[in-house]
C-alpha cells in the first residue's frame, strides 16, 4: 500500500467529493476533509495513523470511511442518521454529534477515548460500544431508555436533557461507570 508519511488537509477548500487516489493511501498522520461540501467519504483514505476529521459537511452516510483511525475520529455537524460504516477501530475520541441520529448502529465496539453523540435524535443506547475508555455523552437526544448503554465506561457517563428522567441508580443498573454519572 502506498502511504504519505504527513497530515493531509483538504478542509475549508469547498469540495464535494474526495479524490479517488487517496481510498489506496495510508496517512501517517492526521486527515482532514472538515468545513466542505461532502455527501459521502468515497475515496477516503483506507487507514489514518493520526485524527481523521470529517465535520461540517453535508454527510449522509459513513461509507468508505477508514477502517481503523488511530486518533480522534469526528463526524459531527453532518446529516447522518446512523452510524454504518463508521471506523471498526478507533483509538481516540469518537465524536458523532449534532447530527440526525436515530440509531448508534455501526459504531465501534470499543472506543478508547471518550465517545460524544449529543445532540441527535436517539430515544435508546441501541448500537453504543460495549466499552468507552473516558467519558460517554448522549445529552440533548430523545431518550427513553438506557436499552443499549455501554457495558462499561471508564470516565463519567452524561445523560442530562433527555425526556426520560434517569437516575444515577438506573444508569449503575445498564453500565459499570467508574466515574460520576450526571443526569
Amino acid at each position: 500500500m502506498k502511504y504519505i508519511n504527513k497530515s493531509v488537509d483538504l478542509s475549508n477548500l469547498y469540495i464535494t467529493s474526495l479524490p479517488d487516489w487517496l481510498a489506496e493511501v495510508e496517512i501517517r498522520g492526521y486527515f482532514s476533509c472538515s468545513n466542505n461540501l461532502l455527501t459521502s467519504l468515497a475515496g477516503a483514505p483506507a487507514k489514518v495513523h493520526g485524527n481523521f476529521y470529517c465535520y461540517n459537511n453535508r454527510l449522509t452516510s459513513l461509507a468508505g470511511a477508514p477502517a481503523e483511525v488511530q486518533g480522534y475520529f469526528s463526524c459531527s455537524n453532518n446529516r447522518l442518521t446512523s452510524l454504518a460504516g463508521a471506523p471498526a477501530k478507533v483509538q481516540g475520541n469518537f465524536y458523532c454529534d449534532n447530527n440526525r441520529l436515530t440509531s448508534l448502529a455501526g459504531a465501534p465496539a470499543e472506543v478508547q477515548g471518550y465517545f460524544s453523540c449529543h445532540n441527535n435524535q436517539l430515544t435508546s443506547l441501541a448500537g453504543a460500544p460495549a466499552e468507552v475508555h473516558r467519558d460517554f455523552y448522549c445529552t440533548y437526544n430523545q431518550l427513553t431508555s438506557l436499552v443499549g448503554a455501554p457495558a462499561e465506561v471508564q470516565g463519567s457517563f452524561y445523560c442530562i436533557n433527555n425526556p426520560g428522567k434517569f437516575t444515577e441508580e438506573d444508569v449503575r443498573k445498564v453500565c459499570k461507570v467508574k466515574g460520576e454519572v450526571y443526569c
